[in-house]
C-alpha cells in the first residue's frame, strides 16, 4: 500500500550572487532522510554514464557531463615562468647595461597576465608590479598572449621590452605537458654584471714580496740592449718616416726612446722622446678607466709588463699608441739573445724606402671648349703655355691654297651664294670669305676667321682636321653644320699638287687639272698643250656637256652626291661597280643610255671601281 504523497526531488541548481552554482541534494525524493552508505560521487557519474539496455524500443541517451565553467575548474591556478630583460644605462661609466629579473604570471581563470620584480635590497630602483594583471596584447592585429604561446627558451615581446623566460615552476610545467606542449629545456638565470660587482668582497691591499732587487742590480747593472728601429707615420696628413734608437735596461726592466737628429733635418733638438719607465703590455680590464694621466700605473692595474723577449728585431712594437719597427740591433744584444732566448742570429732589415715609378699622365677627356692642344695645356703646368709650333711653320709660311666654293642649301637665296677658301699650310688653318655682291641682301665679308676644322664623325678625344688632300673640285667640305662644294680653284693649287703629288690621290689632281686648263683647251688661239696630249680630258668634258643638255631637270639631280657619298666612307671618289649600279638604280639614272654608259666607261679606270666625281657632273647644274 503506498503511503507517500510527497515525491518531489530537491533542487540541485542554486544561485549566489547573481551565478548559478551546482549544489549538492541534502534530503531525498519527498523529503525523505538519505541513508548513509548512499552512492559516491563516482558512482553516480558511473550510472548517469550506463546506457540501459532494454529489450524493447532504442536505447536513451546518456545525459550530458556535467558543465565546469573556466572561473570554476581553473579558480586560483596561475602560471608562473622565471624570466629577465635588459636594460641600457648610458648615464653610468660603471655599467652599460642592467640585467633585472621578472616574474610572469599567467591566470587560468581568465587568459590575463601580470610581470612582477622581486625587490632587491639597496637596488636603488622602484621594484615590484612592473605590468598589472590584464590581458596583454600580442600584436597590432589585436590578438593576445594565450597560454599556448609561452615556453621556456623563447623571447616575447611586451609594450616595446623584449622579455627572454629561462624556466617555469613545477605546476606550470605540468600543466603545459599534459596540454601536449613539448617544452624547452631550462636555461640559466642571467646575472647582473654590477650586482655580481657589489657582492664580490673588498680588495685587501697586502705588500707583495719579490726577489732580491740588490742583486738583480749588480748583475745586471749598466747592461743595456739598443735596439734601431723606425716610426712610419706617412699614412697620416703630414706624416713622415723617423728613425728612433730603444734602450731596454735590464736592471730594472725600463725602456727609453731616443730621437735620431740630422743635420739640417728642421726638428727641435730634443734628446728623448719618452723618459725611462716601465711599459705596461696588457692592463687589466677595470684599468680602462683609470686616470694615467694624474696617477701613475702600479702593478694592480698592469696584468703584464715590457720585456726583453718582446723586443725582436723583425717584429712592430706599440709603445705608447705608437707602432716601432725593430730593424737591428747592437751586437751586445745579439750575443744576449743568444745566450738567453737560445736565438743564434738577428740579421739586419733593410727598411730604406725605394722611390715609386714615376706615374704616368693621362689627360682627363676633352670638355669640347677651343681646341684639344689648347685644352691640353691645362693639364701640363698650372700657368698654360702655348703648344709648340710644327717646323712645317718655316717651310710653308705665307704659302696659301685657295678654292671657290657653294653653299648647299635649301634656300632659294643661298644658291648663288660664293664663298672663297682659303687654306694656309703653315698652321692647318681654314678661313672662309664671301665676296660681297651688289643687290643681294646678304652682306659679304669674313664668314670664317683662321681656324682649324674638324671632320663629320671624328672622335673627340682625337679630332682629325681637314687637311690639302681634302680639296678637290666636287669635295663636299662640312664646317660647323655647313656644307660646301668645292666648284674652282686657282693656278698654285695645280702647282702646288703637282710639286707635291704624293699627298694627293690621283683623282683629286685629275679634277683640279681638268678644271683649271679646260679653258685653254677651249681657247685655240692661246696654243694650249695639254689640250692636245689629253684628248681623254676633252671627250668626258663634251659627254658632261651632252648629256646635261638631254637630262637637264632629270629628278636624280638633287641627291645624287650624297648617296655616292654615304657609301663612300674614305672619300676616296671611288665606288666600286655594284654599289655604283645600285644607287643608280635606285635614283632612277638612266645607264642604259648610249651616251651614259661611254660616260661610265671614261670614268672607270679600273674593272672593279668607278670614279664618281665627274659622274656627278654630269647630273649637277
Amino acid at each position: 500500500m503506498i503511503e507517500k504523497t510527497a515525491f518531489h526531488r530537491s533542487q540541485t541548481l542554486g544561485y549566489r550572487n547573481g551565478y548559478a552554482v551546482a549544489r549538492r541534494p541534502t534530503v531525498g525524493i519527498g523529503g525523505d532522510r538519505l541513508q548513509v552508505d548512499q552512492l559516491s560521487q563516482a558512482e553516480l557519474d558511473e550510472l548517469a554514464r550506463k546506457a540501459p539496455c532494454l529489450t524493447y524500443g532504442q536505447p536513451k541517451q546518456a545525459p550530458p557531463a556535467e558543465f565546469i565553467p573556466a572561473y570554476v575548474a581553473f579558480d586560483k591556478k596561475v602560471l608562473k615562468f622565471d624570466a629577465y630583460f635588459q636594460e641600457d644605462v648610458p648615464t653610468s661609466t660603471e655599467e652599460h647595461y642592467r640585467i633585472r629579473q621578472v616574474n610572469i604570471y599567467y591566470y587560468l581563470e581568465d587568459d590575463s597576465m601580470s610581470v612582477m620584480e622581486p625587490v632587491v635590497e639597496n637596488s636603488g630602483i622602484p621594484q615590484g608590479k612592473f605590468i598589472k594583471r590584464h590581458c596583454l596584447p600580442k600584436n597590432d592585429v589585436g590578438d593576445h598572449y594565450h597560454w599556448k604561446d609561452l615556453n621556456r627558451g623563447i623571447d616575447i615581446t611586451i609594450y616595446g621590452k623584449t622579455f627572454r623566460i629561462v624556466d617555469c615552476d613545477q605546476f606550470t610545467q605540468a600543466f603545459l605537458e599534459s596540454q601536449g606542449i613539448e617544452l624547452n629545456p631550462p636555461e640559466k638565470m642571467a646575472l647582473d654584471p654590477y650586482t655580481e660587482l657589489r657582492k664580490q668582497p673588498l680588495r685587501k691591499y697586502v705588500t707583495p714580496s719579490d726577489f732580491d732587487q740588490l742583486k738583480r742590480f749588480l748583475t745586471f747593472d749598466k747592461q743595456v740592449l739598443r735596439f734601431y728601429a723606425i716610426w712610419d707615420d706617412t699614412d697620416s696628413m703630414f706624416g713622415e718616416c723617423q728613425n728612433y734608437i730603444i734602450h731596454y735596461y735590464l736592471m730594472d726592466d725600463t725602456v727609453e726612446i731616443r730621437e735620431v737628429h740630422e743635420r739640417n733635418d728642421g726638428r727641435d733638438p730634443f734628446p728623448l722622446l719618452m723618459n725611462r719607465q716601465r711599459i705596461p703590455k696588457v692592463l687589466v680590464e677595470n684599468a680602462k678607466n683609470f686616470p694615467q694621466c694624474v696617477l701613475e700605473i702600479s702593478d694592480q692595474e698592469v696584468l703584464e709588463w715590457y720585456t726583453a723577449k718582446d723586443f725582436i728585431v723583425g717584429k712592430p712594437l706599440t709603445i705608447l699608441g705608437r707602432t716601432f719597427f725593430i730593424y737591428d740591433c747592437d751586437q751586445f744584444t745579439r750575443q744576449f739573445y743568444k745566450e738567453k732566448f737560445g736565438i743564434p742570429d738577428l740579421p739586419r732589415i733593410d727598411v730604406s724606402k725605394q722611390e715609386p715609378p714615376p706615374v704616368k699622365q693621362e689627360l682627363p677627356p676633352y670638355n669640347g671648349y677651343g681646341l684639344v692642344e689648347d685644352s691640353a695645356q691645362n693639364c701640363f703646368a698650372l700657368i698654360p703655355k702655348p703648344p709648340k709650333k710644327d717646323i712645317k711653320l718655316l717651310l710653308s709660311d705665307n704659302k696659301v691654297l685657295r678654292y671657290l666654293a657653294a653653299l648647299e642649301s635649301p634656300i632659294p637665296e643661298d644658291k648663288d651664294r660664293r664663298f672663297i677658301f682659303s687654306y694656309f699650310l703653315a698652321t692647318d688653318m681654314i678661313s672662309i670669305f664671301e665676296p660681297p655682291v651688289r643687290n643681294s641682301g646678304i652682306m659679304g665679308g669674313k664668314y670664317l676667321g683662321r681656324s682649324r676644322v674638324v671632320k663629320p664623325l671624328s672622335p673627340v678625344d682625337n679630332p682629325v682636321y681637314y687637311g690639302p688632300g681634302d680639296f678637290f673640285i666636287g669635295a663636299v667640305i662640312e664646317v660647323f653644320g655647313h656644307r660646301f662644294v668645292i666648284l674652282d680653284a686657282d693656278e698654285y693649287v695645280l702647282k702646288y699638287m703637282e710639286s707635291n703629288a704624293s699627298q694627293f690621290s690621283p683623282e683629286a689632281l685629275a679634277s683640279v687639272q681638268s678644271r683649271i686648263r679646260k679653258p685653254e683647251a677651249a681657247a685655240p688661239e692661246l696654243g694650249s698643250k695639254q689640250a692636245k696630249e689629253d684628248p681623254g680630258v676633252q671627250e668626258l668634258e663634251a659627254l658632261i656637256e651632252t648629256i646635261q643638255k638631254q637630262l637637264k631637270g632629270h629628278p636624280c639631280q638633287e641627291n645624287i652626291r650624297e648617296a655616292f657619298q654615304i657609301y663612300d666612307k674614305e672619300a676616296s671618289g671611288y665606288v666600286d661597280r655594284e654599289t655604283f649600279f645600285k644607287i643608280c638604280d635606285s635614283l632612277n639614272v638612266p645607264v642604259d643610255d648610249s651616251v651614259v654608259k661611254e660616260l661610265i666607261r671614261l670614268c672607270s679606270p679600273g674593272e672593279d671601281r668607278i670614279n664618281y666625281y665627274n659622274f656627278v657632273r654630269a647630273f649637277s647644274n
